[in-house]
């Protein structure tokens, strides 16, 4: 067993839901794996569903009890995956590892939603000692199982040694039609498609693109249910008959994962009779990367107010006992009574509400992107990163095969709103997106995702906007100065407010 044992090709730490389902998956690819966790009962856990799901005789996973033992069981140079929590978690193990014997030629990969920056800052920090390499996983327990999307960054060295495995292991894509080449069983192989995992760049690349990733996840979750919310509460639908207009709507452009299972949790009843989403509470949770999403949008000055939108909706849900005391005190406009015929016009509107938004929600993230790339110095490919995301990821859909033919076209397209075919998309459903918006807040039913889409997209294509003033009014209190259309570009200006004269100043 121990000599056996000694061939493993891949180490793996943490064996949690996401670690346990990619030991699965690689194991399935023809890899070896050495596993190891804090808990026994994790590790003997992986061993025994493997057993499980192992269609030969041999033996594909094998528990260690020591972090010395794992090192003793890999090929050399070793490869490890760690698949533990972002933060403080990665720095122990990663020590733990330099204390057991890791080698400068050792290869380290962090699957975890660690920040970007603290990707970049460990890179330094362990080159010595091992190659810190950081790969983001998406595609929760079912992706990781049978197919992720994998956002890979750091060593190019690291990624050549690295990439067989990663394109083996992740989700596949039809070429033709951009669709997922579905993979359900234990033990399938996919052969062919493109895989859904490419090289992203530098050190915490790959770790910012699946934080936007998460971002416009954000965006496109609050968005559907700010549509449950208006049918559900502004037409009195039933969960089944909106889970039936969404798997309608899951026919066309707004086919995805996430409105598949938006329909599966509308259906799901308790003892035949409750829908589900009746009992559960209505406050919402968030792990940190819709957050890190928008707080980077401010820092780099690239506008993402559909996706803060749906940051703020999880914050503002949690404040449910003050909700409930507002809800009687503050009034609401009286609601209206709805024919059949009036209910199906609105429905239809509010399918081109959603699916504009969600162009907003993926314009705001290809741009944040693409404004991070020239900050950090960072040459990302956009079509190859949508092309990643067609298949395996939350925010998979059928949506990103456009994306990626835009950038296709035009690799320097600098946001979506530019690009001919969504241009096309947005002039010819903006009037009943802006109808929607308009009934739904009659209606007085918070959409504050597809109301700040409206905006920003009425922003986007304002030649002028209203920073002429904003720009006085900070020249009058602050002498921040002000740029004239009249004058040369780059010349700045000042008005001696306080003077009776109010001279204009060149500065």
């Amino acid at each position: 067993m121990t000599q056996e044992k000694a061939l493993c090709d891949i180490g793996f730490i943490g064996l949690g839901v996401m670690g346990k389902n990619l030991v699965l998956n690689l194991a399935d690819n023809g890899y070896k794996i050495a596993a190891f966790d804090l808990s026994q009962e994790k590790v003997n856990d992986a061993i025994e569903q493997d057993k499980e799901e192992n269609k030969t005789d041999s033996q594909r996973v094998y528990g260690c009890s020591s972090y010395t033992e794992l090192l003793s069981q890999l090929k050399a140079p070793h490869l490890i995956v760690l698949s533990v929590p972002a933060g403080e978690p990665v720095d122990q193990v990663c020590e733990s590892l330099i204390g057991a014997g890791i080698q400068p030629d050792d290869i380290v990969i962090d699957t975890g939603n660690s920040l970007w920056a603290d990707t970049v800052e460990r890179e330094e920090r362990y080159k010595n000692q091992f190659i810190l390499f950081s790969s983001a996983v998406s595609g929760g327990e079912v992706g990781a199982r049978f197919g992720p999307a994998l956002m890979p960054s750091g060593s190019p060295y690291a990624w050549t040694r690295i990439k067989p495995i990663w394109e083996a292991i992740s989700a596949k894509v039809d070429p033709k039609t951009g669709k997922p080449i579905e993979r359900v069983e234990p033990g399938q192989i996919i052969e062919g498609g493109d895989p859904c995992a490419a090289y992203i760049g530098p050190a915490g690349a790959g770790h910012y693109v699946k934080m936007v990733h998460n971002g416009i996840e954000y965006a496109d979750m609050q968005i559907i249910c700010e549509a449950y919310h208006v049918l559900r509460n502004g037409l009195g639908m039933s969960c089944d008959e909106i889970a039936d207009t969404f798997e309608q709507w899951n026919q066309g452009p707004l086919d995805s994962y996430l409105m598949e299972i938006s329909v599966e949790v509308l259906r799901h009843k308790i003892e035949e009779e409750t829908p589900l989403v009746d009992l559960i509470l209505d406050k919402a949770g968030q792990k940190g990367t819709g957050l890190w999403t928008a707080v980077s949008s401010l820092e780099v000055g690239c506008p993402a107010p559909t996706i803060s939108q749906a940051v703020y909706a999880r914050s503002i849900s949690s404040f449910k006992d003050m909700r409930v005391t507002a809800s009687e005190l503050l009034q609401g406009p009286t609601q209206k009574t709805l024919s059949d015929e009036d209910k199906q016009a609105f429905t239809m509107r509010l399918h081109d509400a959603i699916y504009c938004a969600k162009i907003c929600a993926y314009a705001q993230g290809f741009q944040l992107m693409k404004l991070a790339a020239k900050e950090h110095n960072w040459t990302l490919d956009f079509a190859s990163i949508a092309k990643i995301w067609r298949a395996g990821c939350i925010i998979r859909a059928v949506f990103l095969q456009p994306i990626t033919e835009a950038f296709e076209r035009n690799e320097e397209l600098e946001n979506l709103f530019l690009d001919e075919f969504f241009v096309e998309q947005l002039n010819k459903y903006q009037a009943n997106w802006r109808q929607a918006v308009a009934e739904i807040t009659l209606m007085g039913i918070p959409a504050g995702a597809l109301s700040s889409s409206l905006s920003y997209y009425d922003s986007m294509r304002s030649a002028v906007l209203p920073a002429n003033l904003l720009q006085g009014q900070r020249d009058f209190f602050g002498a921040h100065t002000f740029e004239r259309l009249d004058k040369a570009v780059g010349k700045r200006y000042h008005v001696e407010w306080s003077s009776q004269e109010r001279a204009i100043q060149k500065i």
